[in-house]
């Protein structure tokens, strides 16, 4: 910290947050589509946050820190505000709970990330990502809108979602970071094309095909783990529990 800190991702990140309490203040005037919307640039500004900081060597525990405080107000909060007086108020208790529950998971998972930041692989992350959860959100409250309206009755099976995705947080469920994509080395042109067609699906209906793409993702730790382990057969033990006794020995060994 005597030296200083590093100015161009922290702009980022303060970008972040600035979504964020935006996010908020929509909410509170009613605002709901601004509110989800702010929640997606958020989550953009997050992203690039720590990709400049990885591309310009910037990376710092300063950056963590503070990258964690920006994610707990725009994904935790802002959302779970959104969500409550959007469609759970009416709810009361069941509303409110389910809202807590989310910011609490959410603040857990940010805390196990940092924990974890410099010791875990860079390729999954454990738990659902705090920002996907809130994009998640945003999507369902935007796909909503886009069908029923404003007036359209805003169904409990939101709260429900909010407790899915507080258990995602902070399971063991891994997810793919996408850390590992390269911008700057050379890729098949055909992932152009690819891109570019993608572009234009979403384009073309965004509130629907985000929703898709985003609950895809959250669907897809848990199936990677259902494939990854599978189901062994009744009166067995699975390899994970077979191996933990060797796994013992040698460390004593």
């Amino acid at each position: 910290m005597k030296r200083g800190i590093y100015i161009l991702p922290n702009l980022f990140t303060l970008g972040n947050m600035l979504c964020g309490f935006y996010s908020i203040i929509s909410t509170i005037n009613g605002q709901f589509q601004s509110a989800a919307v702010a929640i997606f640039v958020a989550g953009l500004f997050d992203g690039l946050d720590g990709r400049v900081a990885r591309l310009t060597g910037t990376c710092s525990r300063f950056g963590v820190e503070f990258d964690s405080l920006a994610d707990l107000l725009s994904f935790g909060m802002a959302p779970a505000l959104l969500i409550y007086i959007w469609a759970l108020r009416p709810y009361q208790r069941i509303g409110w709970l389910a809202v807590f529950l989310f910011v609490i998971c959410g603040a857990l998972r940010l805390a196990r990330f940092n924990v974890q930041v410099y010791s875990s692989e860079s390729k999954h992350f454990t738990g659902l990502p705090i920002p996907a959860a809130a994009i998640t959100i945003a999507s369902f409250v935007l796909l909503h809108q886009f069908l029923f309206g404003e007036e359209g009755n805003k169904p409990i099976l939101i709260a429900a979602l909010a407790y899915l995705l507080a258990f995602l947080m902070v399971s063991n469920i891994k997810y793919r970071s996408f850390k590992q994509f390269k911008l700057r080395e050379r890729k098949p042109f055909n992932l152009l094309v690819l891109i570019a067609l993608l572009l234009l699906v979403i384009l073309a209906q965004p509130q629907v095909m985000i929703f898709i793409m985003i609950s895809g993702y959250v669907l897809s730790g848990i199936v990677e783990k259902v494939f990854r382990h599978g189901y062994e057969p009744s009166g067995e033990k699975s390899k994970h529990f077979v191996s933990l006794p060797n796994f013992h020995r040698r460390r004593k060994g």
